[in-house]
């Protein structure tokens, strides 16, 4: 009886032993909640990417408003600029060419002989300066430009693709932040974009033919192409190069070049046309290349590299062609 009672003591022990070590493993082997992960991203400040430069997809054209009354006391007869139309060219047959050579020239507006293409004022017909003659039709439509890579009219050029080319590449640069940072010491990326500047426009060039017509008896200059000339100036204010933004046919922009008067310094009473101006040929300019000896196709300045010697090379052109003219008559 007593080894009973010893027996069932033992057993109540180690159940008792037992439940707390079930209890304490139960507690070891209790999943802990996971603690999410603290997003240190979210917690920094964004960075914002500056904004882009605005789009540039219109040609700088000077927008002149039209007068409500007459500008002059004349009576035209109802007769306006806008009226005219330019001569008629004459007609030279294939067979009637004897002679035709392909001259590049180069009209320097800062030439006495030149100046009426700075003429800067405005009229009834808008800005007369003669650049902005060009970029006004352009603008409108009226005549299209072709790409400076080459001479002959292959790639006609969109009005965003001259406008971006007219204002420059845009960059950016870190300026002091004032507003948040009173002492400067904060930085900020500001973009700035090059304004087009019209007096960089000092140049332009010429591509025209000239035929002796047997049938006249005459030479004849066609005009083929005008280009604007950009000069790039340095840091310091000097040149460092020329380049041509794009070609205009010529023949395209001739009727409209009838519309508008070109300045008149001595007399704004006998203004000529632009149109009068090239067909006259009063304009001074210099010859840059010639088909004339130039199986390379080459510029003067790859031939010749003494400055002073291309100018006198180009005029021995002009006189070469001129002799040839003058040797087919006879006195």
């Amino acid at each position: 009886m007593k080894k009973a009672f010893i027996l069932a003591g033992l057993f109540g022990l180690m159940f008792v032993i037992g439940g707390d070590v079930q209890a304490q493993n139960r507690r070891r082997t209790t999943t802990k909640k996971a603690t999410p992960p603290v997003n240190t991203a979210a917690q920094q400040e964004p960075v914002v990417a500056p904004p882009p430069p605005p789009p540039v997809d219109t040609i700088p054209v000077r927008v002149v408003k039209a007068g409500r009354r007459p500008s002059t006391t004349i009576d035209s007869g109802g007769v306006t600029i806008l009226d005219k139309i330019p001569l008629k060219h004459d007609n030279i047959r294939l067979d009637d060419q004897v002679y035709r050579q392909v001259v590049w020239r180069v009209i320097d507006t800062r030439e006495k002989m030149n100046m009426g293409f700075t003429y800067d004022a405005d009229e009834d017909n808008g800005n007369q300066k003669f650049l902005n003659i060009i970029l006004k039709h352009i603008k409108e439509g009226n005549i299209g430009a072709f790409s400076a890579a080459d001479d002959r009219f292959t790639t006609l050029l969109s009005t965003g693709e001259i406008a971006r080319m007219l204002a420059g590449s845009s960059y950016q640069v870190d300026v002091p932040d004032f507003e948040k940072d009173p002492t400067g010491a904060t930085q900020k990326t500001v973009t700035i974009r090059n304004e087009f500047n019209e007096a960089s426009i000092r140049q332009f060039a010429l591509k025209e033919e000239i035929i002796f017509d047997r049938e006249t008896s005459r030479l004849h200059f066609r005009i083929l192409g005008i280009a604007p000339m950009q000069t790039i100036f340095n840091d310091d204010g000097s040149e460092r190069a020329t380049t041509r933004l794009f070609w205009v046919y010529y023949p395209d922009l001739r009727p409209l070049l009838s519309r508008y008067d070109a300045y008149n310094p001595r007399n704004m009473g006998a203004r000529m046309s632009w149109e009068e101006i090239f067909e006259s040929r009063y304009f001074s300019s210099y010859i840059y290349k010639s088909t004339l000896n130039n199986p390379f196709d080459r510029p003067l300045d790859g031939i010749v590299k003494d400055p002073l010697m291309r100018l006198l090379e180009g005029d021995k052109i002009k006189n070469t062609i001129f002799n040839w003219e003058q040797d087919q008559w006879s006195y």
